[in-house]
């Protein structure tokens, strides 16, 4: 009886153990201005924040990460958000995924636009409403939710502002919550755009920017 325990102790250790190193095995970094941190170089707070992110629903530390290693603290915070609105939030995912669009357009915010153009796909927004919004023009073809939620972004980006109407036609479909939770994904997407365009966030090797320069 007391080999069973021992070899049980043992046992608890040794995968206990296991699991500690396997959470010090991030993937590789990439970046430009900021440089790719390692496993090595991170502190102990930078390591649990990118050990937070790996342990969340995204499972991965491109894009943004990187970056908000730098400050340890407000990162894990923004992470906290992104986790949110991307997989929490009461705004669907086709109508979530239209709206970071319009938002990564907004920046011409290459990587931001390449990650989530295959997100949108994959969430059911239509190719050719994606096709328009990267040429900066309106969507000729939209579902009316996705009209509403278009409207919302645009209108917000543009003018600082929405109209009661634009306010009312969000709240009516998906309640204050809906329009709170919107709201938050803009903002949280403005800034990883933000972080993304200073770094000078690098594409996939092969991958030409899909986003051209528009004349505003």
């Amino acid at each position: 009886m007391r080999r069973k325990i021992a070899y049980a102790a043992a046992a608890a250790l040794f995968f206990g153990a296991a699991a500690a190193v396997a959470t010090t095995e991030l993937p590789k970094l990439r970046g430009d201005r900021f440089k790719p941190l390692t496993a090595e170089e991170m502190t102990p707070e930078q390591k649990a924040m990118a050990d937070a992110v790996l342990a969340g629903p995204r499972a991965s530390l491109n894009g943004p990460f990187n970056v908000m290693l730098r400050s340890p603290d407000l990162g894990d915070r923004l992470q906290k958000v992104g986790e949110y609105v991307r997989f929490k939030t009461s705004i669907p995912p086709r109508l979530n995924e239209l709206a970071i669009l319009v938002t990564a357009r907004a920046w011409t915010a290459q990587y931001e636009w390449y990650a989530h153009y295959q997100y949108a796909m994959k969430a059911g927004v239509p190719p050719a409403v994606a096709e328009d919004i990267a040429a900066g023009k309106r969507p000729t073809k939209m579902e009316g939710d996705e009209a509403i939620v278009y409207n919302f972004t645009r209108e917000l980006i543009d003018t600082k502002q929405v109209s009661d109407a634009t306010f009312s036609a969000v709240k009516d479909k998906f309640g204050e919550r809906g329009v709170v939770d919107l709201i938050g994904l803009i903002g949280y997407y403005h800034t990883v755009s933000m972080l993304l365009n200073v770094d000078r966030y690098p594409l996939p090797e092969g991958v030409k920017p899909p986003l051209q320069a528009l004349n505003r």
